[in-house]
């Protein structure tokens, strides 16, 4: 996947508020913001999933603990039982 590097700026005791160092902060941060840009409707369960390099079960489980309902609309329940009909 190419990817992009972005910076920003914290004060340093984020880390003792977050319990990490700077790269657990940088995991962090790049999960919430996709987390968010899938809570918008900007991009599928799937893209997310594939972003944050996790299976779709994975992704849903994360949406599930923080408490983000799922976005299913009637494309993606089309694309599922296409999916499972290649499945059977």
């Amino acid at each position: 996947m190419d990817t992009v590097k972005t910076k920003i700026e914290l004060p340093r005791s984020i880390l003792n508020i977050c319990k990490t160092d700077e790269r657990g902060l940088s995991k962090t941060v790049t999960r919430s913001f996709i987390i968010e840009l899938y809570r918008e409707g900007v991009i599928s369960l799937g893209k997310a999933a594939e972003i944050l390099g996790l299976k779709k079960i994975e992704m849903m489980a994360l949406l599930k603990e923080r408490n983000i309902p799922l976005n299913y609309d009637s494309d993606e329940l089309e694309k599922d039982r296409e999916t499972w009909k290649r499945l059977e």
